[in-house]
């Protein structure tokens, strides 16, 4: 029987190689398929180019009445030329790069063309030849890479659709898409993909942001039942003696906030309840110790404790801090990662089992089956984003009740947090540590780079390493890889010898990434060129300068994210904002992180300066990963689906009735799919 679940390989034309290739998307399965929604959508309706401004797409018809010309140039370079009537008016017309266009054109025939129109030049520049008659008024446009094109990514959406349409179930209760007046998932699915106009696209993608808002929502509420189910096996008896020893000898003192959320986690590991908290701290604000002090108690009371980072590199900083903070106490730490094979895991496992090792550091290797604990009362789960739902829920039932204490250190605005993080409870520190040095940052336009290249220098003269940071560009891996690569061979040129430059990019694996990290920290390279992979979290004390180019292409949580990798040492930090902002918005944008360095203040800030963004959303750092949606600018249509979701989990017997049954059911299978 056909299922949204089956693979996309079942679709005729996808071979071996082109599934690998649309699976590199992240499309495996038919749903995937057909969630794979457009990021634009091309007007294709005629454009009278008397009204058109400069520099607008435009599809046009007319004539052609010269002879198409290609010539070659540079490396696989090319221009093909034509002049095209329309009605009584010549135009220039150039297509770069596609010479093969050359066999759709005649003289004298028709011809229907997209592209953008310069009026000085009386030109167009080709984008593509909609050839003859044109059967659709709107061109779904798709993040696409070398290996999968547009038209192959548009045809096989179409034929998942044809014959997959049947299964386009609702899930959402039909007393819900009526009284907020949304789209069926059949109707929302094939407007996305399909629209004949933009209110039809705008109308199903708002049911699609609703969709997505809502499963999450119900997932986040049956988390939150059961976990307020009382449970006396959580209860941490812990001794209050050895913790007030711990923070007695450490070389400086709690903040005022740190010493609440300490009370607050405290509070909670004495309850018979298991915990689930949030802890929501800024760069620097001491989140670490907080966490040590939780752990202490757990192990106090003969329980086991876990701390799960996203990468080894960040686990093995996380190990080496826990040694130093615990080295007067009892405690056997142990690193658990990919990287720990063979022998080295064979011996580790059993000590971990038999409860011989205290406290277990690691990756997602802390969950893998083969993997268990004598008694697992606290796991702590660090940059908490980095991880799906079912991936922390994995790590929490490694334990018979389990305690967990998720951290962040992405500021997320309160009203974002409490209907994010519904299933849990929400602890902040919101004061940094006495004495420590504010980043200076200082936002200047690209015309002024080479004086942020003079102050580079400067600070590598006076012995510090410097982050430069080029823009992750989502829709091509390549682009990405290119702008880090010019960046990478101009600094080059300008520091070595003298200094080592370092480079890395979205395309380089994870051990690649970790290796170029561990170089940089350890001083191989005093310039370190990087996209957004920076990894958070990491280390690097002697690194006290931040150079970011177009940093409006960021937003202010990730700059903010992105300036808390220097000012780690005790030395004056630096950050330098390199924009040409192009409206206000994107000034107001750049003046508020170069006069503030509170994260909370800048995430609020997001909220307000943020509208609804582009049809598809963008990626806030910190927040689950939707396709569609965006918590900051649907946050209306997210705190709705939030109520709605809450509404129906308030009666026990939600499941039972009959408009919930499609949603119980899919919530049932989809139990194993990560949300976020």
């Amino acid at each position: 029987m056909a299922s949204l679940s089956d693979s996309v390989g079942v679709l005729k034309g996808v071979g071996e190689k082109r599934l690998t290739a649309f699976n590199k998307l992240g499309i495996n399965t038919i749903n995937d398929l057909l969630t794979y929604y457009p990021r634009r959508y091309d007007d294709l309706s005629l454009k009278d180019l008397r009204t058109a401004v400069d520099g607008q797409k435009v599809t046009v018809k007319g004539i052609v009445i010269s002879e198409p010309t290609v010539r070659f140039f540079g490396r696989r370079k090319s221009r093909l030329g034509f002049h095209l009537k329309i009605n009584d008016e010549i135009y220039n017309v150039t297509f770069f790069n596609q010479p093969w266009l050359k066999k759709q054109l005649e003289l004298e025939a028709q011809v229907i063309i997209f592209g953008t129109f310069d009026r000085n030049r009386n030109q167009i520049q080709g984008m593509k030849i909609l050839n003859g008659e044109k059967s659709e008024t709107y061109d779904s446009i798709y993040p696409s890479n070398k290996e999968v094109k547009q038209n192959t990514i548009k045809q096989l959406i179409k034929l998942g659709f044809d014959e997959y349409q049947d299964q386009l179930v609702d899930v959402i209760p039909e007393s819900i898409r009526t009284k907020y007046r949304l789209e069926s998932f059949h109707d929302t699915i094939q407007n996305i993909h399909f629209p004949t106009s933009p209110v039809a696209a705008q109308k199903a993608f708002r049911t699609a942001k609703f969709m997505e808002f809502f499963l999450f929502a119900m997932k986040i509420q049956i988390l939150k039942q059961r976990h307020r189910k009382p449970d006396p096996a959580a209860k941490v008896t812990y001794d209050p003696d050895l913790v007030g020893q711990f923070t007695s000898q450490l070389k400086f003192k709690l903040t005022d906030s740190q010493n609440k959320v300490v009370n607050e986690i405290l509070t909670d590991l004495g309850k018979p309840l298991e915990m689930n908290r949030l802890l929501q701290g800024d760069v620097g604000s001491g989140k670490t110790v907080v966490a040590a002090i939780a752990i202490l108690a757990a192990i106090s009371a003969g329980k086991q404790a876990a701390i799960m980072a996203p990468t080894e590199i960040l686990a093995e900083q996380h190990a080496n801090t826990f040694a130093k903070l615990f080295e007067k106490f009892d405690i056997n730490i142990a690193l658990l990662t990919g990287a720990t094979t063979g022998l080295a895991r064979k011996a580790m496992l059993p000590r971990i089992a038999d409860g011989e090792v205290n406290l277990i550091v690691g990756t997602h290797a802390l969950f893998q089956d083969q993997v268990d604990y004598h008694d697992l009362g606290l796991a702590v789960i660090d940059e908490q984003h980095r991880f799906g739902v079912n991936q922390r829920q994995a790590l929490r039932l490694k334990g018979n009740s389990t305690n967990m204490l998720a951290m962040t250190a992405t500021p997320i605005p309160r009203t974002l947090a409490i209907t994010m993080y519904g299933d849990m409870d929400v602890s902040v520190i919101d004061e940094l540590p006495k004495g420590r040095k504010p980043i200076k940052t200082t936002w200047i336009t690209s015309a002024k780079t080479d004086s942020a290249i003079r102050f580079v220098k400067k600070q590598l003269d006076a012995g510090n390493q410097v982050y430069v940071v080029t823009p992750l560009i989502e829709e091509s891996e390549a682009v990405d890889m290119k702008n880090a690569m010019a960046i990478f061979d101009r600094f080059k040129a300008i520091f070595e010898p003298q200094y080592s430059v370092g480079l890395l990019h979205g395309r380089m694996s994870d051990e690649e990434k970790d290796t170029a990290m561990a170089d940089f920290k350890n001083n191989q390279f005093q310039v370190l060129v990087a996209t957004t992979v920076i990894e958070v979290g990491v280390d690097v004390t002697n690194a006290n300068t931040m150079l970011i180019f177009d940093a409006d292409h960021f937003g202010l949580a990730q700059l903010h994210q992105l300036r808390g990798r220097v000012g780690r040492g005790d030395t004056q930090s630096y950050c330098i904002l390199i924009a040409d902002p192009k409206n206000e918005l994107g000034k107001k944008r750049m003046t508020a992180v170069a006069s503030s360095t509170d994260g909370f203040f800048l995430s609020q800030k997001d909220l307000e300066l943020r509208g609804q963004g582009n049809i598809t959303g963008s990626k806030q750092s910190g927040m689950p990963d939707f396709k569609v949606a965006d918590p900051v600018g649907d946050l209306n249509i997210l705190q709705v689906a939030n109520q709605e979701a809450q509404s129906i989990t308030v009666h026990q017997d939600w499941q039972k009735q009959p408009e919930n049954v499609q949603l119980s059911q899919y919530l049932k299978y989809n139990e194993t799919i990560t949300t976020d």
